[in-house]
């Protein structure tokens, strides 16, 4: 009976220490799982809009790409967009024709969702000018064009209708329209009053014979003795 009794003692001490490696085995597991909870990053879900300063609309087609991580997104019609991030990661904002951006998402940031709204600043480039040639030179280029034989072909109604020769024609025979009449009154009674003020030419002042003026001149270079000297 004593072998009975330290039999049973000595069983239910090992499956006391059994029980008791197995919740320190659990406890220790435990604890692991949390340090590499805390290690890594928190997943973020990064949102916003993306408009410019000088509009209420959003801005469509901008990229939002996480460089390091070799992911991203764009935004839609309305400038909005939504991806999942990491705490610490810097998120690059990008659009043709606008100047770059970045966020920073914090390293110790806690909540599940990060929401912006972010301006975008134009940042017009000008381009030089390239021009393309088939032909080394400009030169050469020339003379092929100057050889260049147009194909032959017959005028269209239009470009029968439309030549130089039934254009003079049609000009040299159109009446003249009201507004071309009152314009050329207008002018031609203008020209009678600057006439008569002395302003335009004449047909007496254009005669040297018949313009006083110029018999005045003529009267004085003789005075003077200029006709001597030539």
């Amino acid at each position: 009976m004593f072998r009975t009794k330290k039999s049973y003692l000595v069983r239910a001490v090992f499956h006391w220490k059994v029980i008791i490696c197995g919740l320190l085995f659990f406890n220790l597991s435990l604890a692991i799982m949390d340090a590499q909870a805390q290690g890594k990053p928190k997943v973020v879900q990064f949102s916003g809009v993306v408009a410019t300063g000088d509009s209420l609309f959003g801005v469509p087609g901008v990229t939002v790409f996480v460089p390091k991580a070799g992911r991203g997104t764009i935004t839609n019609t309305y400038g909005y967009f939504s991806m999942p991030v990491l705490a610490g990661d810097s998120v690059v904002i990008r659009a043709l024709g606008y100047k770059h951006l970045t966020v920073k998402i914090p390293r110790n940031y806690n909540k599940d969702s990060y929401s912006v709204v972010l301006e975008l600043s134009e940042d017009p480039t000008v381009l030089p000018e390239v021009r393309v040639w088939p032909y080394p030179t400009e030169r050469e280029f020339k003379q092929a064009f100057l050889k260049l034989k147009v194909p032959e072909r017959s005028l269209t109604g239009p470009e029968r209708s439309l030549n130089e020769k039934v254009m003079a024609m049609i000009f040299a025979n159109t009446d003249v329209g009201p507004a071309a009449n009152f314009q050329n009154t207008m002018s031609m009674q203008q020209l009678q009053r600057d006439r008569q003020t002395g302003v335009a030419p004449n047909p007496y002042t254009n005669n040297p014979v018949l313009n006083p003026f110029a018999w005045m001149k003529f009267i004085e270079q003789i005075k003077n003795g200029d006709l001597k000297k030539k």
